[in-house]
Order: C-alpha cells, then structure tokens, then sequence
C-alpha cells in the first residue's frame, strides 16, 4: 500500500474542542495540516500548512510532538497515511478557512459519532486529545 506522508495537528481548546477541517471535494474531516515540500522537516510543513490553511503564525517551539501513527487514506483508497502529530494551541478566534479547506468545525467528544471523520483522526489523534475515546 502506498504512504502519503504528512503532519497534522492536535489542537485543543479550553473548552475542550478539537478543531477539525474539511477539504474542498471531500467528506471527511481531519486534523488540519498537509503534506510536504521538498526539503521541509515535518514541523516546517505544519507550520506552514497552518498558516496557508488558517491564517495562523506559528514557530517550531509552539509545537510539541506526538509521535508518528499510520492510518488508511481518508481520500485517497488503497493507500496509507504516515503521519507526524503535534498538539498545537492557537485562540480558536484567529482561524479562518483559507486555502483548499471548505470548512472547520471545533468538535466535542458528542461529535464524534455523528461527523464524517477520517481514520487517522478516529483512531490516533482524537484519542490523543480525549483519552476516554480511546477504541
């Protein structure tokens, strides 16, 4: 099966929500963040990928790392994601969908069942941000 690499991030308000996006053409929702250019390290993608994605400036030391985790493809069939996770805190009130994102949701646990969501997000990453989601 082949990988498609990229970094995504956690990111958590005080109110406990998880900010999730949706990409223009597809159903599912994930964590924000993309793939790589060429000679980026995956901190480098995030970084920029939230800035192109939500308008948000960030640094390398605002992000703290969560390891890497390998999920199905949300949009992409016959193909695995591998991705490098970072929890993130931005102020929910300077994201704005920009970029390829159709729309963004902050989401609670009660979402989770009843929101498209891709496997990566399901699986790792929701997990990681709710311990008691944990499958």
């Amino acid at each position: 099966m082949p990988d498609i690499h990229v970094s995504a991030a956690v990111i958590v308000d005080e109110a406990d929500r998880v900010l999730v996006v949706r990409k223009h053409g597809t159903t599912r929702f994930m964590q924000p963040g993309g793939k790589p250019e060429a000679g980026e390290s995956a901190a480098e993608t995030l970084i920029r990928e939230l800035h192109e994605e939500l308008g948000v400036l960030l640094v390398e030391s605002d992000l703290r790392p969560l390891g890497r985790f390998v999920a199905a493809a949300a949009n992409e069939p016959g193909h695995r994601v591998v991705a490098d996770a970072f929890a993130v805190s931005i102020d929910p009130d300077a994201v704005a969908v920009q970029a390829e994102l159709a729309e963004l949701r902050w989401i609670t646990p009660d979402d989770v069942t009843m929101l498209p969501l891709a496997p990566l997000s399901l699986e790792y990453l929701l997990p990681l941000a709710w311990p008691g989601l944990a499958r």
